[in-house]
């Protein structure tokens, strides 16, 4: 996973606990969590988006 290994994993998250506190930590992981679900779900509506826009191009050629 993006060249990392579990000690550089377990040093980032030492970091992050120590920068952040562990009554902050849930939060953050929640919010980050969401973050990544919108992002998502904007990304399929881009790809929904750009298929019905090759669809309607393919139509008018017909």
């Amino acid at each position: 996973m993006f060249g990392l290994g579990y000690q550089e994993l377990l040093i980032i998250l030492l970091i992050v606990l120590v920068l952040f506190g562990g009554s902050k930590l849930p939060g953050l992981a929640r919010s980050l969590g969401s973050s990544v679900k919108e992002f998502k779900k904007g990304v399929d509506e881009a790809h929904k988006e750009d298929k019905e826009d090759k669809g309607d191009k393919e139509e008018k050629k017909a």
